[in-house]
């Protein structure tokens, strides 16, 4: 609820609804409409509070810097899946290649030298 979060996050509940109009903050929804803050909300609260009070920002400033907060977990999450997507990638090419070795025999030729031969 608004009052607890307030309280948590060591702001005014109309800073709260303030920062709601904003859209800083999106707090979930009740069956009866009453705000409902996840501790993730909090912490963002307190983040807000951080820059604001501690740094200097102004909420405009707040706004892009959790916008630009957003692009880098976004682009985070993209390295993390290419990362992936290259160890898979890699996997699969040793795989392929050692198969293609266990393909490939060395065969003695009676009194000559050692032939290779492809098989299939």
């Amino acid at each position: 609820m608004i009052s607890v979060a307030a309280e948590l996050a060591g702001v005014h509940p109309q800073t709260l609804r303030i920062y709601e109009r904003k859209q800083l903050i999106r707090p979930q929804r009740s069956g009866g409409n009453t705000r409902l803050y996840s501790d993730a909300d909090i912490e963002r609260l307190r983040l807000i509070q951080r820059l604001t009070q501690d740094e200097g920002v102004n909420l405009a400033g707040v706004m892009r810097i959790l916008e630009m907060q957003c692009e880098i977990d976004e682009l985070r999450s993209q390295l993390e899946a290419e990362r992936a997507r290259v160890r898979r990638l890699e996997r699969e090419r040793l795989q392929a290649e050692r198969a293609r070795h266990v393909r490939t025999a060395l065969v003695r030729v009676h009194r000559g030298p050692v032939a290779r031969r492809e098989t299939e």
